[in-house]
């Protein structure tokens, strides 16, 4: 099955620009499947987005057609072909406002 994998912010430059992209898994497959195939295809992308034991980094949100992969039971929850997994990293920082 393919999943489009939409990548925010910094991530689409470590991913030769792309915003979007097709990642095919096994039916079935999980969201941990579908990381490992963009990391295979995107290693850049990959390190920015797991780290070195495979656990997502604290920073980085990952959504499946809208909805919190944390909510959904996390990297083992298996999209339905043709689903949107969404990879943001969290933005922090900039101005004080008082």
């Amino acid at each position: 099955m393919v999943i489009t994998v939409r990548l925010h912010g910094v991530l689409s430059g470590y991913a030769d620009g792309q915003r979007h992209v097709e990642v095919a898994i096994a039916d079935g497959g999980t969201v941990e499947l579908v990381l490992d195939a963009l990391t295979e295809r995107y290693p850049a992308v990959g390190r920015r987005v797991r780290d070195e034991t495979g656990a997502v980094r604290r920073h980085i949100n990952l959504f499946v057609d809208g909805q919190q992969i944390r909510e959904l039971g996390g990297t083992q929850h298996r999209p339905r072909p043709g689903a949107e997994l969404l990879i943001l990293p969290a933005v922090s920082g900039g101005a004080t406002f008082s």
